[in-house]
């Protein structure tokens, strides 16, 4: 692949990303899909370069690492320099990339790059949910980037259902769907020592995500919506996604959850 169509797309992205509102200096957690983006030439580590571009050196740059499909009762081991995530294509390119560094949690680990990561990252070992008060996904609420500004969530193509901030948030207004029994992991530090720890996992069993819902009670500039290459990105301020969100749910605990319909065998 030549220097110039990837040079091309990296500002293009840079300059796209600008267009919907992430700022200099800012502090940016990702949810995304290669695929929506259309043909990017040089693939996943294009968009990285994009998103760096439109950050600026001052800018930390967030993305989530999942790994409940592959940690699981089962296979109850996590290994933070080994584990694939399994959300995507970007987000693994991202946890494999030199200098990206990874919280520690069996299956909510989130990856992270610049001034502001070890801030956002480390104290996740704290916590004994998956998006606690340790978690970056909780501390984004607070946080206040080199800018002055607050932290936003960027959806890259993925619409907005699988926006794990929605999570931390449930954490706070307690639904009666959230949590599940506990979990017993093993987990691997960077250097190698392994720990056991128990952990209250998400259950959501009988329901269906509705995070979508949030375009029903967000609007701009809280929330706004516009092109990256070929894909709609949606970006959120952190902090207005909190408040409003957890306004709804004081009111309404089921509003961004469906109960899933009981299927009836016949004989």
């Amino acid at each position: 692949m030549s220097a110039g169509p990837v040079k091309d797309a990296v500002a293009r992205i840079a300059a796209d990303l600008r267009a919907l509102g992430v700022r200099s200096g800012g502090l940016l957690l990702v949810h995304s899909s290669l695929s929506s983006m259309a043909y990017v030439p040089g693939g996943p580590e294009t968009v990285v370069l994009g998103l760096l571009e439109a950050l600026g050196p001052e800018g930390t740059l967030l993305m989530p690492a999942l790994t409940y499909e592959r940690v699981t009762a089962k296979s109850p081991l996590f290994d933070v320099r080994r584990t694939p995530s399994n959300v995507g294509a970007i987000p693994e390119h991202f946890r494999q990339r030199p200098g990206t560094l990874r919280s520690l949690h069996p299956t909510h680990s989130v990856c992270g790059v610049g001034p502001q990561t070890h801030d956002m990252l480390d104290d996740h070992i704290q916590d004994t949910t998956p998006c606690g008060p340790h978690s970056p996904f909780r501390k984004l609420r607070d946080a206040q980037a080199p800018n002055g500004l607050g932290g936003q969530v960027l959806m890259l193509g993925c619409g907005l259902r699988p926006n794990t901030s929605m999570h931390a948030i449930e954490e706070l207004a307690m639904p009666p769907y959230l949590f599940n029994g506990p979990l017993d992991y093993v987990l691997v530090q960077a250097g190698g020592v392994r720990i056991e720890k128990t952990y209250t996992t998400h259950g959501f069993e009988g329901w269906t995500q509705r995070y979508d819902r949030v375009a029903q009670v967000l609007e701009a500039p809280h929330l706004v919506q516009g092109p990256v290459l070929q894909a709609t990105a949606h970006l959120i301020e952190a902090r207005a996604l909190w408040e409003r969100v957890l306004s709804v749910m004081a009111h309404d605990p089921l509003y961004f959850v469906d109960r899933r319909p009981i299927l009836i065998q016949r004989r």
